[in-house]
Order: C-alpha cells, then sequence, then structure tokens
C-alpha cells in the first residue's frame, strides 16, 4: 500500500470499535452468567484471536454478519483447559489479559503467538501471577511460547504496580476474580482504567480508593458476574490516524463519529490542543461506562512543545502518529520518557526515527527521548518503510505520505487489519490519496 500529498480531506465517518475495550468484553462476558449482547465489537485479527481463545475455555461465542456478537457465558471458575495451544498472533493484549484469567484456574495453557509476539517480553505479566500460586515456564530468552500452570487453591496478595503497563494490571485483576478473598493492585501511574470500569458494569465487587497520586483497587473474589449488553465506543488511538491527517493536511474538515474520551487515554489529544489543534468534541454520551464523543477536526497551524514523561501512560500507543503530527510543527516537538516503545509490537522508538529522518525530517534521540525539528512543508516522500509487523507504524508511515512529494509505500499492509480493518476505506471516503498497490 501506499500514499501521496492529499489536500482538503472532507466528511464524516464512524470510527470502529475500540480494541482494549473489545478485548475485555469478550473476556468478561465469557466468565459471566448469562447471555451478553456486544454491539459494535472490533472484528480485527486481534479481538478474534480473544474470540478464539475464550471459545478454547468453554464460551458460546456467536458473530453476526453485522457488528453483533452474542456470548454465553461459562461462569466464573468455569475454564476448560485447552485441548491445543492457544496461538495469539500479534496481540500481546489477548495473551497478557488470558495470562491473568487463567493462572487462578486449575488448568495448564499454553500460549504461542507469531514472530512479533514472540519478541516481546512476558515474564513481567506472568512473574507477578506466580502470588496467586501459578507456575510458569518461558524460553531462556523469556519470550513465548509460554506453560501457565494455573492456581488450583488461588491466593489474594497485595500487588504495587512497578512499571506504567495496564496489561500486567489487568492481567492481576483478571485473576484475582477467581480467587478467594481480597487482591489489591496499587497504581500510581494513572494507566489506562477500562478494566475496571467494566467489571463494576459487570457486577463483580471491585472498589477503588485514590490517595494522592495512587490509586488502590480492591477486588473480592468469587463473586459471579452478570451478563449485559453493552455498545462498544470507538477506538481514539484509531481515531487519531484520520484526525492528524485532517490536521496536517491543508483545507481539510471532517468529523469522526463515536469517538471514546477517556482520562486514562486522552493525552494525544490533549498534546495535540496545546500544540494549536482546530478540534472540537460534540454530542456527549455515555457508552460501556465510558465517555463517548463526535470530533470536529480543521486542519492547523501546530507549534512545537515539550511533552512530559508523565503523561505518557495515557498515550503510550500513540506517539508514532504524535510524531507525524509534530514533524509539520513549527518548532521543536520533545518526547521524554518514551523507553516502554521499545516493547511494543515493534521497537517503536527506533521506528519513529526511521520513519522521520528518511522522509528528511530532522530528528534527535538519546536513551528515552526523541526530538523532532518540524516544519510546515512538505516532507521527502519516494521510501518504502518496512512495517515490522507493527500495524500503528504502518499506519503512520501511509498519513506521513499525505504530506510527501513522492509515495510512501509500506511493506506490508496486511498488519493493518490487527487494530483498523476498514482504515483504507474511511481514509478514501474523506479523500485521502491511498493506493493498494
Amino acid at each position: 500500500m501506499k500514499s501521496i500529498s492529499s489536500k482538503k480531506l472532507k466528511g464524516n465517518i464512524l470510527i470502529p470499535g475500540d480494541k482494549s475495550i473489545s478485548h475485555r468484553l469478550v473476556i468478561l462476558s465469557s466468565i459471566a452468567i448469562g447471555n451478553s449482547k456486544i454491539k459494535g465489537l472490533l472484528k480485527s485479527d486481534d479481538v478474534m484471536r480473544t474470540v478464539e481463545a475464550m471459545k478454547s475455555f468453554g464460551a458460546s461465542i456467536n458473530l453476526s454478519n453485522s457488528s453483533n456478537c452474542f456470548i454465553n457465558g461459562i461462569g466464573l471458575g468455569g475454564l476448560a483447559e485447552p485441548k491445543t495451544a492457544l496461538d495469539f498472533g500479534n496481540s500481546g493484549t489477548s495473551a497478557r489479559l488470558i495470562m491473568g484469567l487463567s493462572s487462578s484456574h486449575p488448568i495448564t495453557t499454553l500460549f504461542t503467538g507469531d514472530t512479533s509476539l514472540s519478541m516481546r517480553p512476558m515474564q513481567r505479566v506472568l512473574k507477578p501471577l506466580i502470588n496467586f500460586g501459578s507456575s510458569f515456564s518461558l524460553r531462556e530468552d523469556e519470550f513465548l511460547p509460554a506453560i501457565l500452570k494455573g492456581s488450583v487453591s488461588p491466593i489474594p496478595f497485595i500487588f504495587d504496580l512497578n512499571e506504567p503497563s495496564a496489561q500486567i494490571k489487568s492481567a492481576v485483576l483478571l485473576g484475582a476474580l477467581n480467587t478467594p478473598g481480597t487482591t489489591i493492585v496499587r497504581d500510581k501511574f494513572n494507566t489506562r482504567d477500562h478494566t475496571e470500569r467494566l467489571l463494576e458494569l459487570y457486577g463483580a465487587n471491585i472498589s477503588i480508593k485514590r490517595k494522592k497520586s495512587l490509586k488502590e483497587i480492591s477486588i473480592k473474589g468469587i463473586k459471579d458476574l452478570n451478563a449485559i449488553d453493552v455498545n462498544v465506543p470507538g477506538d481514539p488511538s484509531s481515531a487519531l490516524f484520520p484526525i492528524v491527517a485532517a490536521l496536517i493536511c491543508a483545507d481539510s474538515d471532517i468529523i469522526v463519529k463515536n469517538v471514546l474520551i477517556n482520562p486514562t487515554r486522552d493525552g494525544a489529544f490533549e498534546v495535540l490542543k496545546e500544540m494549536g489543534a482546530k478540534i472540537n468534541y460534540l454530542n456527549h454520551r455515555i457508552m460501556a461506562a465510558e465517555d463517548v464523543y463526535d470530533i470536529r477536526v480543521k486542519s492547523s497551524n501546530l507549534s512545537g512543545i515539550d511533552v512530559p514523561k508523565k503523561i505518557s501512560p495515557t498515550m503510550i500507543d500513540d506517539y508514532p502518529i504524535l510524531a507525524v503530527a509534530a514533524s509539520m510543527a513549527k518548532g521543536k516537538t520533545c518526547f521524554r520518557g518514551i523507553g516502554e516503545l521499545r516493547f511494543k509490537e515493534s521497537d517503536r522508538f527506533n521506528g519513529i526515527l526511521n520513519l522521520l529522518k528518511k522522509n528528511g525530517v530532522k530528528v534527535e534521540s538519546n536513551k528515552d527521548t526523541i526530538t523532532i525539528h518540524g516544519k510546515k512543508e512538505l516532507k521527502r516522500g519516494g521510501i518504502e518503510i518496512s512495517t515490522n509487523l507493527d500495524h500503528r507504524m504502518a499506519m503512520s508511515a501511509l498519513v506521513m505520505g499525505l504530506i510527501s512529494i513522492k509515495e510512501v509505500k509500506i511493506d506490508n499492509a496486511k498488519t493493518i487489519k490487527t487494530s483498523f480493518p476498514n482504515f483504507y476505506n474511511l481514509m478514501i471516503k474523506i479523500g485521502a490519496k491511498l493506493f493498494k498497490k
């Protein structure tokens, strides 16, 4: 797939369902009592890995031709031992959340994944789970495949989150559901809170206390979850691709509908506003215990800013596309404290540097900081970017092509299906010059 210089992006688009929430809805509905109906489930490759895994545990899941998903839950503690290895493809979220869920069940599960997932560290997720009484084995390099033997008699514990990872936090919370007594997670990083919100929606025995900058989450286990009917809000990280495209392509004016705006994930929107982006929230409503808006975006003159480390947990997935925006801003933009990017679907830290440098953008870096010297001018283009099986790097490169003199190509467009299956069609709808060949 390739892209080339575009102007006047116009129109209204409906953003697909949020990936993080879709994963969690499938998992929680599968262990709830009764029948749940999920409308607007993201049917991406990643989410389908979660669907197949929960089927392997015994849940009944039916996907209609529309965006509806019907799940008959097996009840808390009802996980059957999978007969074969669970293949999570490229989905780190699926693998890590389900590690947590299965750690407090008396079953043995084999976790595998594709080449990209098999190069992402898993010990940092599995190690806290041994506190429940589970055990695991990994390759010597701490990567998949992994064998997890769940606890026969899970034990509650207190866990201090030592790194800004919502996946680690959520893994512990999911394991706590089938654990007698009270498990406590202390989060000082303000990581995304979809798991906590949804657990309340399903009727889990959960309480949340805030002590200054520390959030303490307590779960009393062995309480049945209730089936629900729910609509999935749109994914804000996916929404950022057409939003940034509209901000940097001249004379653009678009409305992106159905976008989740959550205070643990809205950092990128706040950064863009501080840079001078013309972004307006419209039509507020509540979906899946989340605030949802339609967002109007107009092309804008952006200015570079300093983005501190403390905001990174609220936008950790969004730095690649923000880097594209920063390349069109007047002056320097500095992203601080982003070493975590090295452990995403690919090494996004070096991926950002590669994308910008190849397009003629001046960029500097040290251990965990990237500084981008932006200019409001068309970029060089005439390049092909290796995506390294990373959907966000692929889409960021294509948006970069919309402000490039010569075309920008990516080596693998299939990876985009991981999170945003209709990316191409939606971008074409608003006038972006994307080409499949």
